[in-house]
């Protein structure tokens, strides 16, 4: 058999197929297994058929005709209630677990299974329980997360402040910078979380423009270095800037994007070996229809990250295991929210942040959209 006559066949049955789906779709109305409205009329028309044949029994039998009256009365209620209790049934258990919901019981479903329209709102009540079980976890988390994150800074700072007016230690330079640097946590903390409220709020605007790449990217990197003694103790990494061409331009928000990099540079370094080196390169994107595309890789020669870690890291409050060990050695190991403010801010321009392969250390890739093209 012939590969075009294989093709003929397979289209055939796939317009069979779906003339059929139409035509099924088109006896909805009718069916009263899957329309409330069909299963109402089916109940009226039943309860119209016994009551005439009983009225020709009676006519038949000589049977009263009152007492086929009230014999076709019980048969429809009967009938209706059987039906009304089929009917109803879904909305017992919504209403049941919609209270339970009310007490903060997010865990509750109905069952489904129905192909009717009941069958359909439960389903759709099953979802926003879902989403809402899972909002209030994502609430919980956030509330533990963040009393946690505050609670290690201030605990530092307070034991360094007590030490100072006890006069266990006096107060130098070394001293002040160790409550300097525990108070510049809390400072990022607090700006990482005011970050992440404008972001769930989305009153965030967007002010993209064009503008050269090498400039911009080398003020990132000032503003990095000169913060090396403050924001982390890493003085002895090295920060290398490569862009290619050197006239590469770039459609984005300057602000936005300015948070991805500052925090892709502060994530590299503090996961950077001794004397290591981070290298921020960019490239022109591979949008050919669009101007100003723009791909930028941070890459350091730390100990990476592992493959199944790799879409957790852009969660809130997330760290792979060397961040873990970061912390266990005396660092800051990061708030954990810097990676998912750059996710937002990258998704905020329609790109896309991934950790892609590298033969060493962790590569970070952000690849930004550019300009729309104009229409026509």
């Amino acid at each position: 058999m012939s590969a075009s006559v294989v093709r003929c066949r397979r289209a055939a049955a796939r317009w069979c197929a779906g003339q059929w789906d139409r035509f099924w779709e088109a006896l909805r109305p009718l069916d009263p297994y899957r329309s409330v409205k069909a299963a109402l009329g089916a109940l009226v028309i039943v309860s119209v058929v016994i009551t005439t044949l009983l009225a020709l029994f009676a006519v038949q039998s000589a049977t009263e005709l009152r007492v086929i009256t009230i014999i076709s009365i019980v048969a429809s209620l009967l009938i209706t209630q059987f039906v009304a209790q089929s009917l109803t049934a879904p909305l017992d258990e919504m209403t049941d677990a919609a209270k339970a919901m009310a007490h903060g019981d997010y865990s509750r479903r109905v069952r489904g299974g129905r192909r009717d329209e009941f069958g359909e709102l439960a389903e759709t009540f099953n979802h926003m329980a879902a989403d809402l079980e899972a909002v209030d976890q994502h609430r919980k988390e956030l509330v533990a997360n963040v009393s946690h994150e505050l609670r290690t800074p201030i605990a530092a700072l307070r034991a360094v402040l007590e030490n100072v007016v006890d006069g266990v230690s006096e107060a130098d330079p070394e001293t002040m910078r160790t409550a300097l640097s525990q108070t510049e946590r809390l400072g990022r903390l607090v700006d990482h979380l005011l970050d992440l409220s404008r972001l769930d709020n989305g009153v965030v605007p967007l002010r993209s423009r064009r503008f050269e790449v090498w400039p911009y990217l080398a003020g990132v990197l000032k503003e990095a270095n000169m913060s090396k003694g403050s924001g982390h103790a890493r003085t002895d990494v090295h920060l290398h800037l490569d862009v290619s061409p050197p006239e590469l331009t770039a459609y984005a928000d300057p602000e936005r994007l300015h948070q991805v990099v500052a925090n892709l540079i502060d994530n590299a370094v503090k996961h950077s070996p001794q004397h290591g080196r981070v290298t921020i390169r960019a490239r022109p994107g591979e949008s050919a229809q669009e101007r100003g595309s723009l791909e930028v890789d941070v890459l350091d020669e730390g100990p990476g990250i592992p493959e199944s870690e790799r879409l957790r890291v852009f969660e809130r409050f997330s760290r792979t295991q060397s961040a873990e060990r970061v912390r266990e050695g005396g660092g800051t190991g990061g708030t954990g929210l810097g990676l998912a403010i750059a996710r937002w801010a990258v998704d905020l321009h329609g790109g896309l942040i991934r950790v892609a392969e590298s033969p060493r250390g962790c590569r970070i890739q952000v690849t930004l959209p550019g300009e729309p093209p104009l229409p026509g």
